[in-house]
């Protein structure tokens, strides 16, 4: 486990042996995950941005229309149970 300090600016030092552990470089974006009681930081993938007009056609759900917070929710329960089996 490394401890690391949060600057006055609200910077983080990584500590060099993750960031060469996960091949980390100076620009690297991270994309910040609220776990409530944490953050998991995860580089940011290199994939364009997509609208939903871009992949609407491809979408067959018919059932009740899942709200903003019911989506979160469910990303959240998804990080959760990924952390959980990397532990």
């Amino acid at each position: 486990m490394e401890v690391t300090h949060l600057s006055s600016l609200g910077q983080v030092i990584i500590p060099k042996a993750l960031r060469d552990a996960h091949r980390w470089e100076a620009g690297q974006e991270l994309i910040a995950i609220d776990m409530g009681d944490g953050i998991i930081l995860k580089p940011k993938k290199p994939f364009p941005e997509t609208t939903l007009e871009n992949v609407a056609g491809c979408l067959k759900y018919q059932g009740k229309a899942k709200s903003i917070d019911e989506l979160e929710d469910a990303v959240r329960q998804g990080v959760a149970e990924q952390w959980e089996d990397c532990g």
